[in-house]
């Protein structure tokens, strides 16, 4: 009993040994965010500047943005899932899917279809938009990284990187730099009544669809055969071709797969925003990928999750934690609050939310 009482005290001492400037700076930032949000929480709730109806506003819109981002995350997540790579193109590819919707979408606007047939339209304007994104996904497998695949290093990411430069300019070059606007028929604009709160139809569509799309992917994921070797391939991609699974056939349909609902993400993200142009991708791809690690990267579900909890944040979060500590404006930093829980979570949590359970139920 005694050897054990005197070792307690000196693993203390050890482990306070290995207390660095590091570890310090760590639990100094950890502080300041609890002391920010709390205290920002606290200075709003006590002054009551918002209403319900507001609150409620907030909470609409952030599930409206992070079902976007959700659906943005699923092709992060896929392919890492896959090929272990981060397709740090896949923003751009949300664009080139806006920009197919788009010209539908003008086009339909302008027959009076858009007004007069918006389910038809819809289905249209949508149909483009995943055609346009998931042929541009397949080719940039094939074309800039399929010859990376066995690559060690940081060619991979590079090459990646180079893809999303290459998608901006050339969009911008073939339709300029300025900024187009999405057509924006009254069915649109039109709101619904619940419990005395106003609730836009835009947000309705967008969110209903949005689950629609992700609960079909979820499905084929884990309900298919083919989703059953995407799953043998992200588990152990050689142990999968020793078994007769065509691994590049499984690559090109997870590239398909994702090409199309960033397709869809890209249609609902310049309805929301009635904007179009050759950088709209690169912003909520940053954050789609933010929400892929907050959720734990490679897990579905988790970046489901993690689409939803950022749009949240991202929406809520201005009102409730800066506008208590008399931060001006604080909507306008909705963008610093959506990064700063990015790299809080690459901090203190890189596996995500439910990143542990996945690298658990691996093992």
């Amino acid at each position: 009993m005694s050897g054990a009482s005197e070792a307690a005290p000196a693993d203390r001492l050890a482990g306070l040994s290995r207390f660095t400037l590091v570890d310090a700076v760590l639990w100094g930032l950890r502080i300041l965010v609890l002391a920010v949000v709390v205290g920002g929480t606290i200075g709003t709730l006590i002054k009551g500047r918002y209403a319900a109806a507001q609150w409620f506003d907030f909470v609409l819109f952030g599930l409206t943005i992070g079902s976007i981002y959700a659906q943005i995350a699923l092709g992060y997540t896929m392919v890492y899932g896959v090929l272990r790579l981060i397709n740090f193109a896949h923003g751009d590819i949300v664009m080139t899917g806006a920009f197919g919707g788009y010209f539908v979408a003008g086009a339909l606007d302008r027959s009076g279809w858009l007004e007069t047939h918006p389910v038809l339209a819809m289905i249209a304007i949508l149909a483009v938009a995943m055609a346009t994104s998931t042929a541009i996904a397949v080719l940039t497998e094939r074309i800039a990284y399929r010859p990376f695949r066995r690559v060690v290093g940081l060619a991979p990411l590079i090459c990646a990187i180079g893809v999303s430069f290459f998608l901006e300019q050339t969009f911008r070059g073939a339709f300029g730099s300025s900024v187009r606007s999405y057509p924006d028929p009254l069915w649109q604009r039109a709101t619904f009544d619940i419990a005395g709160f106003h609730v836009p139809r835009i947000d309705v569509i967008v969110i209903g669809l949005a689950l629609f799309f992700m609960a079909v992917l979820y499905v084929i994921v884990q309900r298919t055969k083919m989703g059953t070797a995407m799953r043998a391939v992200a588990e152990d991609g050689e142990a999968a071709a020793l078994m007769g699974i065509d691994v590049n056939r499984v690559v090109v349909f997870t590239f398909t797969l994702g090409g199309a609902m960033a397709g869809i993400a890209g249609v609902f993200y310049a309805f929301l925003f009635k904007q179009v142009y050759f950088f709209m991708g690169f912003t909520p791809g940053i954050k789609a990928f933010g929400a892929a690690v907050l959720g734990g990267i490679g897990s579905i579900p988790g970046a489901m999750l993690g689409g939803f909890f950022l749009g949240l944040v991202e929406s809520v979060g201005p009102a409730l934690f800066l506008d208590g500590i008399g931060i001006p404006a604080p909507y306008q930093l909705r963008d610093l609050i959506a990064f700063t829980l990015l790299i809080m979570v690459l901090i203190f949590r890189p596996q995500g939310l439910l990143g542990e359970r996945l690298a658990r139920t691996r093992a």
